[in-house]
């Protein structure tokens, strides 16, 4: 019973600091750089728990990313849980490549999750981004080696091992 309280509890604190990290003001010019925290910390967890974290947390969690960001209700839960079902239907292959090729792979998600987002915005016309909206995608796959050992060696520390 307290492995399971610790791991939440390590989900829950991760997911707490990709929001911050998201709401945290930065420069305009450095602003399409902002890797998408929220979905590099939803891919770690449906890559190593994916029997716990899958589509729904990803929905609930793109809930409340829907929330901060005053966007319409459900878009960047449409796009978190469309990345946590390909992350969990495929995760036995994305585990055994080597962390660098999972780079490119969640990269890769991240991209089309961005470019679903980039597509309904300016659809709706909420707010007009260009395509310098998608540069997040690389930031995202470069950082993903350093998330990766970090939310790992946390896990690892949460669960008692």
């Amino acid at each position: 019973m307290i492995f399971n309280l610790r791991g939440i509890a390590a989900i829950v604190v991760s997911f707490v600091v990709a929001f911050l990290l998201t709401a945290l003001p930065l420069p305009d010019w450095v602003l399409p750089w902002r890797p998408a925290w929220v979905a590099l910390v939803l891919a770690y967890w449906c890559l190593a728990l994916p029997q716990h974290v899958g589509v729904i947390t990803a929905w609930v969690v793109g809930l409340l990313l829907d929330v901060l960001y005053g966007s319409f209700l459900g878009q960047h839960a449409f796009g978190l849980a469309t990345v946590a079902y390909i992350v969990v239907m495929y995760h036995q292959q994305i585990r055994v490549y080597p962390v660098f090729h999972q780079a490119i792979v969640i990269g890769s998600l991240i991209f089309i999750y961005l470019l679903s987002m980039l597509f309904i915005y300016n659809l709706l016309g909420s707010v007009r981004y260009e395509y310098e909206y998608l540069f997040a995608a690389i930031t995202s796959a470069v950082l993903w080696p350093w998330i990766f050992v970090v939310l790992r060696d946390f896990r690892r520390r949460a669960s008692g091992a």
